[in-house]
């Protein structure tokens, strides 16, 4: 299993402080906030790993993460989004190669979460597993993928962020695809906000019966807004200690 790290955009809702860096290498109390989604890879046992950036401050990401020594990383590669804008499975398409026809595990770069998921990459064969976080705020719902599910607990399919929405679970930006879901990429089609969306990809293994979820259990947070950026640093400073 290969890890992919997607660390790309423009940060602009944390304008002013992206202006000087990329959003992924902003402080979540005593870590840059990449080495928080590195973190989870390696405690499942992923060693190596792609990190995907792009805009005016991809390369900060080799000063600070270097060669992934320091993290566990057996094995480090960038890859550069050229559009920055491009979307979160755009991004992944720049993997193909250096997936090589593995399975493999893909983390948004703002995830921080406490979860081990050493079992659910074990047990994983085929198909795609996204990783769900239950939540009763529905601006978060608002922010993300929701599933709508049926009287089985299973996912029927997955709206972008619904206005009205039909669960309350979102998708956490946490996924294990296999090798297809680069032939599922290929078939999206750039969405109203002119990205090629994840969502379609995974509503593509949904459609193929291929599509299991999994609840996360522990602390999950997303760092990429001023209010979720001051959540994440809070429960990471209590949980260090501080």
């Amino acid at each position: 299993m290969k890890g992919i790290v997607l660390a790309g955009g423009l940060g602009t809702r944390l304008y002013p402080l992206t202006y000087a860096t990329n959003k992924h290498l902003l402080p979540v109390y005593n870590k840059p906030m990449v080495f928080y989604p590195i973190n989870t890879l390696v405690r499942a046992g992923i060693t190596e790993i792609l990190i995907v950036t792009s805009g005016p401050h991809s390369g900060d990401f080799i000063s600070v993460c270097k060669n992934g020594k320091e993290l566990g990383v057996t094995h480090l590669e960038y890859a550069y989004q050229e559009r920055p804008n491009g979307g979160i499975a755009d991004a992944l398409s720049l993997a193909e190669d250096f997936a090589d026809g593995e399975n493999i595990t893909v983390i948004l770069g703002d995830n921080t979460t406490d979860v081990d998921i050493a079992d659910s990459v074990t047990k994983f064969k085929k198909g795609a597993l996204i990783f769900l976080k239950k939540t009763a705020d529905r601006k978060q719902l608002k922010r993300f993928g929701v599933p709508v599910f049926d009287r089985n607990q299973r996912i029927v399919k997955i709206e972008e962020k619904p206005q009205e929405p039909k669960s309350n679970f979102v998708a956490t930006g946490l996924y294990i695809y296999d090798n297809q879901v680069f032939d599922f990429i290929r078939l999206c089609k750039p969405s109203e906000r002119d990205e090629i969306e994840i969502t379609d990809v995974n509503n593509l293994y949904i459609k193929h019966r291929e599509l299991n979820w999994v609840e996360l259990q522990g602390f999950w947070s997303d760092a990429g807004t001023f209010e979720t950026l001051y959540y994440a640093n809070r429960y990471w400073a209590e949980k260090e200690g501080l």
